[in-house]
């Protein structure tokens, strides 16, 4: 536990800061680490020794030049980025999430965000001192439709988010009601797609429909969560805007190499999405003999349940070698949940068998 901060310091931070909680992350050395939805394959040794070799020739002495740009090209072929909009880097999504708060920091400026949600569209608010606006799902975590239109015409909020699919809840929401909350929004929406590898459906198809509409990605589900990129595309106008409050040189050469690498191997990662939705349909078939387990679809690479016990559940799997994430304080919504990460075939069968002995 940390020491109390001298009251000479403490007097120099915000007292919201002070009353905050740092992003929490798990200890997982000696776990089956199946808490953060990341990909569990790693290169072969064939790519991490091209890898390596890669990287060892780039010129670390030097900031961030023209690389960059090759990176941003590769992922706007990637994306199929269309004709008059324009790709920003960031050091991750949560980066292009305060990035954006940053740009829209107006007198009166709002954030408006479905939950439970990602926990960074609210800290992006408050750390920005934008108003924040919850809005809660329904039972089975689908958008209410009614309660988000009345919050939208109620508060004008300056960004709208909606991630699709869903983090906690893994699930993609109906569209009619994504398209219904896009035409009222008065400001910016930013469809979060970090799981889009994962998932059945994309908006990319739909935001040439729309010069409010930001499309946000992020290559940590992709295979590369240690690597940091994330992405966002609009129209270059909106896009240019934003850019204006990024870090200069806020993706390393290092990172963007790496970035780079994998895109001329999608197949390979795209082989690694293919088996974990797989294996996500082998899981969710299994939990759903497990008596006392209740299990939502899933459009993700986790899957969210329901136990009688989610302390219990979640105290005796640690027990048993396998971390999850215990969601069930994050939201009332969320009562006695666990949000479970697919792995591969193997780990998937310890975390089966450690949750049913569990319970």
């Amino acid at each position: 536990m940390n020491a109390p901060l001298p009251q000479r310091l403490a007097r120099l931070i915000r007292q919201d800061v002070q009353g905050m909680h740092a992003y929490a992350v798990q200890p997982s050395i000696g776990l089956v680490k199946l808490d953060a939805m990341e990909n569990p394959h790693r290169l072969s040794p064939q790519l991490q020794r091209e890898l390596g070799e890669r990287l060892g020739a780039v010129a670390l002495n030097r900031y961030p030049g023209e690389r960059i740009d090759t990176l941003k090209q590769a992922l706007a072929r990637h994306a199929g980025m269309p004709e008059g909009f324009s790709l920003m880097l960031g050091n991750g999504s949560d980066e292009i999430i305060s990035l954006i708060a940053m740009a829209c920091d107006v007198p009166g400026a709002s954030i408006l965000a479905p939950m439970p949600g990602f926990v960074m569209y609210a800290m992006s608010a408050q750390l920005q001192g934008l108003k924040f606006i919850p809005v809660d799902l329904t039972p089975d975590f689908e958008l209410d439709e009614r309660a988000m239109l009345s919050a939208i015409e109620q508060h004008q909020p300056s960004i709208v988010y909606l991630a699709y699919p869903n983090n906690p809840t893994a699930n993609l929401w109906d569209d009619a009601v994504v398209e219904k909350i896009v035409q009222a929004a008065p400001g910016l929406v930013v469809i979060d797609e970090a799981y889009q590898p994962f998932a059945s459906r994309t908006y990319a198809d739909r935001i040439t429909r729309h010069d409010h509409v930001l499309l946000m990605r992020t290559m940590s589900k992709f295979g590369l969560a240690g690597v940091r990129i994330g992405y966002m595309i609009g129209r270059s106008a909106l896009v240019a805007q934003i850019d204006k409050v990024r870090p200069p040189y806020n993706v390393s050469v290092l990172n963007c190499e790496a970035a780079l690498f994998a895109l001329e191997h999608a197949k390979v990662f795209e082989d690694q999405a293919a088996e974990l939705r797989r294996q996500r349909g082998l899981l969710l078939e299994r939990l759903s003999k497990l008596p006392g387990v209740k299990a939502w679809r899933s459009d993700a690479n986790m899957i969210l349940v329901r136990v009688p016990d989610a302390t219990q559940a979640f105290e005796g799997m640690k027990g048993r070698g396998v971390l999850v994430k215990n969601v069930s304080r994050m939201h009332p919504l969320l009562a006695q949940c666990l949000r479970l990460t697919v792995g591969t075939a193997e780990e998937n069968a310890q975390q089966l068998k450690a949750l049913q002995e569990s319970l």
